[in-house]
């Protein structure tokens, strides 16, 4: 294994939803990370990982209801911070709080989160982490039990834990955000954050004044009753990452395991809501 990376992008009409389509039929495949773009998905996977007719498994690059076209090179897996640093850009959020890489100038807010992004999810560029960020901001956290699942860079369990929350779980089921995530924490100064490897089955039996999940729709509807089981009453719950148009589906299936709507924003189409028990 030589650590290489396989770089695939993915140019798609229309955009949506066929790029939600393509992400999760790729993460079956292997494929470990994803970039949206403004005119498709770019997507990465281990050279060792890859085979020639790997992509012939791929539904939606058969569908008649998209054009999509690819190009593919190889990157060594070294040149992932010189990758970012070219893209990576520091955000602002209500003038509050700044997500920035080390080597940008830190910016003279209340919380300064300093990631190193590599491959993971959760810069606070795409709308849904951003979405996030403003629902932490702008609600309690002092002295509350968090959850952050499925973590990314841990973005969210570290802004949870400046604003005061006394015990946070960040969790990722992909190795690369696991490992990412627990040098986030270092950087940030946020050790006592608890970093796990794994998926909704490492809840059971455990409560949470708070939940974050900023993950996928069809994921969040399979694990809506292990986070709900896992909420104190009067306990609130955080969703992300599906569009305004799946905001209903969404709604009801919170509604019929108790949940109460209390507010949302959107951003791109996407949404991020917040609910209570």
């Amino acid at each position: 294994m030589n650590g290489n990376y396989i770089e695939f992008h993915f140019t798609i009409e229309p955009v949506q939803p066929a790029s939600e389509i393509l992400i999760a039929e790729l993460g079956l495949l292997g494929f470990e990370s994803f970039v949206e773009n403004d005119d498709g998905i770019t997507a990465y996977i281990p050279e060792e990982e890859y085979e020639e007719d790997l992509l012939a498994g791929v539904h939606i690059l058969q569908s008649e209801d998209f054009k999509i076209t690819y190009d593919q090179k190889e990157i060594e897996r070294v040149n992932w911070n010189e990758e970012w640093e070219k893209n990576f850009q520091p955000i602002l959020v209500d003038d509050l709080c700044s997500v920035r890489a080390p080597f940008h100038e830190k910016l003279d807010v209340e919380y300064d989160i300093v990631i190193e992004p590599k491959m993971s999810f959760g810069t606070g560029h795409h709308a849904t982490t951003h979405m996030m960020i403003q629902h932490i901001l702008k609600n309690d956290w002092e002295g509350k039990s968090v959850l952050d699942m499925g973590c990314g860079t841990g973005v969210l369990a570290i802004l949870a834990a400046m604003k005061g929350a006394k015990a946070v779980d960040a969790i990722d089921i992909d190795n690369w955000c696991y490992l990412n995530t627990l040098e986030n924490i270092q950087r940030n100064d946020c050790e006592h954050i608890n970093v796990e490897e794994g998926g909704a089955e490492l809840l059971e039996g455990r409560s949470y004044d708070i939940i974050l999940a900023n993950i996928n729709r069809n994921i969040l509807l399979k694990d809506l009753p292990i986070y709900v089981d896992c909420l104190q009453p009067g306990g609130s719950l955080y969703l992300s990452g599906f569009y305004l148009e799946d905001k209903p589906i969404l709604e009801k299936a919170c509604e019929e395991l108790g949940l109460k709507f209390e507010n949302f924003f959107e951003k791109d189409n996407w949404v991020a809501v917040k609910f209570s028990l």
